[in-house]
């Protein structure tokens, strides 16, 4: 990466020159002087260490930099107080050009992380609820960070954990008893739940009762298992759909009715090491000891917390997938409570210390402030996806492409899945419907759009007997050529950071430029600049749909 061994180099620089000072080297925007590929701040920032004047040392710097001849710089420059400019030589975009041709899926692809092993872990929807937006969310983060953490080397594991026992359950079931109602029926559990959860909070007689029956699931009561049984697995069912819809798989299913027991028996062993301390009846972890909050694991009834079924399914992550680092995806409300679970795993053990790890999502609101469907009901994730692909199917209806329904449930997911992601993880997101399926910018059909743009041009030129070549005739490389070589860099930033917003942002800036450059040139021209013109075309293309792929989007070949 061109980049990071610049950054390197300047470290090098900066530190011979007597100065401790950090710096970044970023990408500068378009002037008046044309387009340098870097700037850099380490002028100024050393200039404060050493005592001297920016520009001073900012030539010093160059001097340095021009010794090195590194063979991939071509210009270095002063600009302003002290920034520094440079720009990259003419050939490392025909080379960049040519090696997303030739590595095709693999082309973005780093080793940063080779031979580490990480588990993803997301989605997490319950049986007996609805699969709400944040699971809808969480789905789509988490499939985006596997596919990148996967590009950048590490053999990962994507994990999906389903709370099937607690109280939502027992609310559920004491529904569908009470109004008998059918645990066959998708549409009976969720009001199920509805009407056991209004009860629980409403009569405290009926709260009893519901009480009672999450005892019972605890004990395994056969009376009650065939009723749980069968609502459980339509609830899997249908969870099943959604991630087919949304092209998500996991590797490991792991459920709390499984890890409550695991967890249960090993803070109970932990009690004696004074990990854990007794409280009014209950077991509880004391955070305050470590800057965090005081959280319950087993209570007073002798049944184990989320947080105690989080300690036994780490305990299982370990035995089905040993880990260098686990990555959970969970609503940003949820990011305290995570840290004390954290921190009393590396209480229970140290060799895994600082090894499990979250990353959390903001909120989504509909435009307007609304979050109820047409039908009136509060929107789930589920009924949000069938919304936005109605609004797709209804959008193709006079398109004459091959597949209709298939392309709008690409356009669809794709609508959804760019609005999470196109911004910083921990963000609230207002979701517009209308915005999400626009062609025009800033928005997952206009990068499918895009691509599809590329797909058409490049079935033209094999009509036409039309190949590319990356090392055909070509003049100063355009600004489209110099946005194209970062896409290796972008990909390196997003799975660092765990932000796969900095891909989005850049498929976007990428395709306006595409646009802009097509809008302004013949590919197909007779002459023999057309290979080359083409060569870029079908690597705009590959950076498109490989960059999509990161994103869980699909690459439609019309639409």
């Amino acid at each position: 990466m061109f980049k990071a061994e610049l950054h390197r180099t300047l470290e090098e620089i900066v530190a011979e020159l007597g100065s401790t000072a950090s710096f970044a080297v970023d990408y500068p925007p378009k002037d008046a002087a044309g387009f340098a590929d870097y700037a850099t701040s380490a002028a100024l920032a050393a200039a404060k260490d050493l005592g001297k004047k920016p520009l001073e040392v900012a030539e010093a710097i160059v001097t340095k930099l021009d010794e090195r001849a590194l063979p991939f710089i071509s210009e270095v420059s002063v600009a302003g107080p002290g920034f520094i400019n440079i720009t990259l030589a003419p050939e490392v975009f025909t080379e960049t050009i040519a090696r997303a041709l030739s590595d095709g899926g693999d082309w973005g692809k780093n080793v940063t992380r080779e031979g580490s092993r990480i588990i993803v872990e997301y989605s997490q929807p319950n049986p007996f609820k609805p699969f709400h937006i944040g699971h809808l969310m969480s789905t789509t983060i988490g499939e985006s960070l596997s596919r990148l953490i996967e590009y950048s080397g590490a053999t990962i594991s994507r994990f999906n954990y389903h709370g099937d026992i607690g109280p939502h359950v027992a609310k559920a079931l004491w529904g569908l008893k009470k109004h008998n109602l059918s645990a066959s029926n998708i549409d009976d559990i969720g009001r199920a739940y509805v009407l056991g959860n209004t009860a629980y909070e409403d009569d405290p007689a009926l709260k009893g009762e519901i009480d009672a029956i999450n005892k019972r699931l605890y004990t395994g009561d056969a009376e009650l298992a065939p009723l749980y049984e069968e609502g459980r697995a339509v609830s899997l069912a249908r969870f099943a759909e959604i991630y087919e819809l949304l092209g998500s798989t996991f590797d490991h299913v792991v459920f709390e009715s499984e890890t409550g027991p695991i967890g249960a028996e090993i803070v109970k062993e932990a009690m004696a090491k004074g990990i854990f301390e007794e409280s009014d009846g209950a077991t509880v972890f004391r955070g305050e000891k470590y800057g965090l909050h005081t959280r319950v694991f087993i209570t007073s009834h002798g049944t184990p917390t989320y947080e105690a079924k989080e300690i036994g399914f780490a305990k299982r992550k370990h035995e089905l997938f040993p880990f260098d680092q686990n990555i959970t995806d969970v609503a940003v409300e949820q990011d305290e409570y995570f840290k004390v679970v954290a921190k009393a795993i590396d209480e229970l053990w140290p060799k895994y210390r600082g090894s499990y790890g979250h990353v959390t999502h903001g909120m989504m609101q509909l435009s307007g402030g609304k979050m109820s469907s047409r039908k009136g009901n509060v929107i789930t994730g589920e009924s949000l996806i069938e919304d936005v692909m109605e609004a797709a199917r209804e959008r193709m209806k006079e398109s004459d492409v091959e597949n209709p329904q298939n392309i709008a449930k690409a356009v669809a997911v794709a609508g959804i899945k760019y609005a999470i992601l196109k911004q910083h993880l921990g963000k609230n997101i207002v979701f517009d419907p209308e915005k999400s399926l626009s062609l025009e910018g800033d928005s997952g059909p206009y990068l499918q759009y895009a691509y599809v743009r590329t797909a058409s041009i490049l079935r033209k030129a094999k009509e036409a007997g039309v190949a590319s070549d990356a090392h055909g005739q070509h003049g100063t490389p355009t600004s489209l050529e110099r946005l194209l070589s970062r896409f290796p860099e972008i990909v390196e930033r997003a799975a660092q950071e765990l932000e796969p917003h900095h891909v989005a942002q850049y498929l976007t800036t990428l395709s306006s430029e595409f646009n802009s450059w097509y809008a302004s040139t013949k590919v197909l021209d007779g002459t023999s600049a057309a290979s080359y013109k083409l060569a870029i075309v079908e690597a705009v293309g590959q950076t498109l749909k490989n960059g999509l792929w990161l994103l869980g989007i699909e690459s439609p070949q019309e639409m």
